[in-house]
């Protein structure tokens, strides 16, 4: 591995640690918890960063996504578009997403292993290809995976302060 590698996969690991913490031990009821109708929930939140994960580095990678590729599609069976990543979702939509902390652990992971295989085997001079050219400037493999990390954790900590909110309230 080479030393950005290195530090994308301790980017990933302390996103996996954090959405572990925040499901951790809540039923289904809890990770479906909204403070208000518009809100989201952490069953949302964390199926949403597992998707857009899922999307961004299968397409960086050349690979399936492990929501087609694995049955984790129909293992959730949402009432949803199996292309859906929660993007743009209305309040209504984030409303069906339920879903155990087991099944939304469990894809989390199987994505975070894919991710991992991907990343290790990056040299630093990958991180300079560009992978989207409808933004200017376009956006490089480098930009791509921190993106994903920064977005995720932007999510996994909202889901980790919802985890508090519905703890203090039982």
């Amino acid at each position: 591995m080479s030393g950005s590698a290195d530090v994308l996969v301790d980017g990933y690991e302390r996103v996996r640690e954090v959405v572990h913490e925040a499901v951790d031990g809540l039923d289904e009821q809890g990770l479906a918890f909204r403070v208000d109708p518009g809100a989201n929930s952490i069953a949302w939140l964390v199926w949403h960063l597992t998707r857009v994960q899922d999307d961004h580095i299968a397409e960086v990678a050349g690979l399936e996504q492990v929501w087609t590729a694995r049955g984790w599609y129909e293992r959730f069976a949402l009432p949803i578009d199996r292309r859906a990543t929660g993007y743009g979702d209305s309040a209504d939509a984030v409303g069906l997403v339920r879903a155990s902390a087991e099944l939304l652990t469990g894809y989390y992971d199987a994505v975070h292993e894919q991710t991992l295989r991907y990343v290790r085997d990056l040299r630093d001079e990958d991180l300079s290809r560009v992978v989207d050219r409808r933004y200017r400037p376009p956006v490089t493999l480098g930009v791509r995976l921190v993106s994903v990390i920064s977005d995720d954790l932007q999510h996994a900590g909202q889901a980790a302060y919802l985890r508090g909110v519905i703890l203090r309230t039982q």
